[in-house]
């Protein structure tokens, strides 16, 4: 399954990127989010690897990412692997004007096992989730000083 977002941020390319690659701000605005743990790697070099903790519902996920590549201010790319879960993950940021930021970021699922039963039958869930981010990343950073 391959979608994309993208959401308008007014604010600056170099702020939106602060804040997209500054992990003590996770928390505010990825919803569950409870820690991050470095396992390898130069944290945001290619190749480094971090298992990223979430609450959801009443379970812990447990997400293994994988840098693929930093091209920032202008593009990272990434995997996520968790149970039944294989996703890659490219977002860009493209400066609009000098005070605003269009963020587009594309998705590509892979499922096995149940998730693929998942995958099939709920699309719109990982959609909804995308989007989510999206706009919850957007009014934490356009709220900032």
């Amino acid at each position: 399954m391959q979608y994309r977002e993208q959401i308008v941020i007014e604010k600056p390319l170099q702020d939106v990127v602060r804040h997209f690659t500054n992990p003590d701000t996770y928390a505010e605005w990825m919803k569950g989010f409870i820690k991050m743990e470095p396992l390898s790697g130069e944290p945001g070099t290619p190749g480094a690897k971090t298992n990223f903790v979430f609450k959801m519902g009443n379970r812990e996920m447990t997400m293994l990412e994988t840098i693929l590549e930093n091209n920032l201010p202008h593009s990272f790319k990434v995997s996520f692997e968790a149970r039944g879960v294989f996703n890659i993950v490219v977002s860009r940021f493209e400066a609009q004007s000098a005070t605003s930021t269009l963020y587009i970021n594309d998705q590509d699922f892979k499922f096995s096992g149940f998730m693929k039963i998942i995958g099939w039958l709920m699309p719109g869930a990982f959609k909804k989730q995308s989007r989510k981010f999206l706009e919850d990343f957007k009014a934490f950073v356009e709220k900032q000083p």
